[in-house]
Parts: structure tokens; sequence; C-alpha cells
């Protein structure tokens, strides 16, 4: 065959056949077949050699132009099916992949429905810094520098002299300050502890700290929320107690303990062996705590409470180790 046609007719097949390539798989065998070792094109151009010098020329120029035009359509080709998937490998009966959807962890969870039901009544949800001045989480609240209670509540200094707040109570006086009387609030949030850790204790938790002030406020609101709290948040009645308690920021004041969900009142590792959990620390606000937020004590009363958040997932879940919260492990969060 006249080296002319031949080069021609290779030129027209290929074009027949690029024009039904649909996946790059048959693109890349077709160039293979005209470009390859031992291809179509590769193969007249290797014979050049063999003819006379003016048909080298001119078979030699025909053979470029063509091998140059089908690099530029396999180029334009592979664009157009860089992105697909080979239909020939695909069985449409079998079942697809799940595709994994994440979840709100525990914590949250429990938080978003804490303040669900504060919402509904009436209070606002307010966020406060986690690094936090010594003034506000300690001074603002009635426990000056050379108070013993700060040895109870041992934290993290940073170099310029601020602290990781060891309670949302920093909120307190903030909220105060801002707001004025009368008020409604609570403050979800996280909190740090330089402790020991174990089952029960964590150097980082959940705290929410509640916050009620205004005229002829007394303990009675104080009960008849913290029962509000918890028939919300277990939808189901559960035993509570109170118990005398000291906190600098409140007068007088209480600690509230619920019947541990963990083990029903039988001890576990939870509950210390005790059968009670203690959830919130509570009182009415300090007269001095209300002078620091420019509330007039003698106009204004209010009562506060610290809700552990972090415990309150592990009785709502039934978990008896603080540290899975934190753990990371997907095995655990999953079940949630």
């Amino acid at each position: 065959m006249d080296l002319t046609k031949e080069i021609n007719k290779i030129k027209e097949d290929f074009l027949a056949e690029v024009n039904i390539v649909k996946t790059s798989k048959a693109l890349a065998d077709l160039e293979v077949k005209y470009l390859g070792r031992k291809g179509e094109m590769t193969r007249i151009l290797r014979d050049l050699k063999n003819l006379a010098a003016n048909e080298k020329q001119k078979i030699g120029s025909l053979a470029n132009q063509v091998k140059n035009e089908i690099l530029s359509e396999i180029k334009k080709v592979t664009a157009v099916v860089k992105g697909e998937t080979i239909e020939e490998d695909v069985d449409i009966s079998r079942p697809g992949h799940k595709i994994e959807v994440g979840h709100l962890h525990p914590s949250t969870q429990v938080q978003y429905e804490l303040e669900e039901i504060f919402k509904s009544m009436g209070f606002m949800v307010l966020e406060g810094p986690e690094i936090e001045s010594d003034y506000y989480n300690f001074e603002s609240l009635n426990i000056p520098t050379y108070h013993p209670a700060r040895d109870a509540q041992d934290t993290f200094y940073l170099e310029d002299g601020n602290v990781l707040r060891t309670h949302t109570s920093n909120m307190q006086v903030r909220t105060m300050q801002k707001y004025g009387a009368p008020v409604r609030a609570v403050f979800p949030g996280r909190v740090f502890r330089y402790e020991a850790t174990d089952a029960s204790h964590e150097t980082t938790f959940y705290q929410l700290e509640g916050l009620m002030v205004g005229e002829d406020i007394n303990i009675g609101n104080l009960v008849a929320t913290m029962k509000e709290i918890f028939s919300g948040i277990f939808n189901k009645e559960v035993k509570v107690r109170l118990r005398p308690g000291y906190f600098p920021f409140v007068e007088p004041g209480f600690e509230l303990d619920v019947e541990c969900l963990v083990c029903g009142g039988k001890g576990c590792p939870v509950c210390k062996k005790t059968g009670w959990v203690e959830m919130i620390g509570c009182g009415m606000v300090h007269p001095e705590v209300l002078k620091f937020g420019k509330v007039d004590p003698k106009k204004y009363t209010g009562f506060a409470f610290g809700l552990g958040m972090t415990r309150l997932v592990m009785l709502k879940h039934e978990i008896d180790d603080i540290r899975l919260l934190l753990s990371g492990d997907l095995r655990f969060l999953k079940q949630f």
C-alpha cells in the first residue's frame, strides 16, 4: 500500500476508535495501539530510514503531522474521561456502602437539653471566657487571695496572671454588671482543675452555672427550679437530698445530691460507694457578690447554683468512668 494512503488510513481508524472511548483504560490502550513501541505510527516512522531521500522528507512530514494530531486528540479525550467510573466493573445489584454520619458528643447533647429546659423557664444562655482573670474567677466571688477556699479549686495559672477558670461561676458578676437586676441566666461551659484523675475526677470537665436575681427571691424558688431541672433531664422522678454546704459566694449554701442512677443507690465507683452523687452546689447569692455586680443587696436577693454537667451525663447514660468522655474512643462514642 502507498505509504501516504496507509498513514491517512491509520488516522481515519484512530478517529473512529477514539470517538467511542468511554474510559481512561480504553484510551490508554488506544494510545499504545497507535503510538506505543510497536504501534502503527511508530512502525511508519521507524521504516522511514529505508526510503529514498525525497520520499523520506515527504512521508516523514506527513507521519509527524498525523502523530501530533493523534496526541492532540488523546489530550482532549483524556480531559473528558478523567473522572469517569469504569462502567463495565459496576455491579448494580450489589449493596452500596454506608455513609458514616457524625453526631453530637453525649456531653453536648445533655448541654443542649439543659439549655432548652432553662430557656423554657425564662433564663438566658450566656457563654464566658475559659481564660479568666483572678478577679472574676475568685475575688469578685468573695474568695480573696488569702481565702482557704482557693485550695479546693487549685487551678492552672498562666504567665500573665490569668487562670483557666475553675467554674462557670466566673460569669455571675459579669452578668450582673452587664444586665443589672432582675436577671435570669445560665452559663454552660468547660472548666479546669488541677486534679488527680480517677473514675469520677478529671482535669477538664463541664459545668452549668445558674443565676437568678430579683426582688423577694428565696430558697423555695431555688428548690422548685432544681426539681424542674432533674425531672426534665431524666424524664422521671429522682431522689434528691439537700445538705448544708459552704461556698464563699452564697449564704446560706447547700449541697444537692442525686441518688446514683448507675447503681440505683447501692454504691459504685461513680458515687464512691455512697449511693449518692453530688450534683449541685447552690445557695442564696452572698450580699458581697451582689455588691461586686453593682446590685443593691438591700433591694434584691437571688440564688445561684453550679451543676456538674459531666456527672449528669454519666448518670443519664450510666457511665462508670468519667475518663471515657474525653478519651476520643469512637467505640465508646458511637453508642450515643
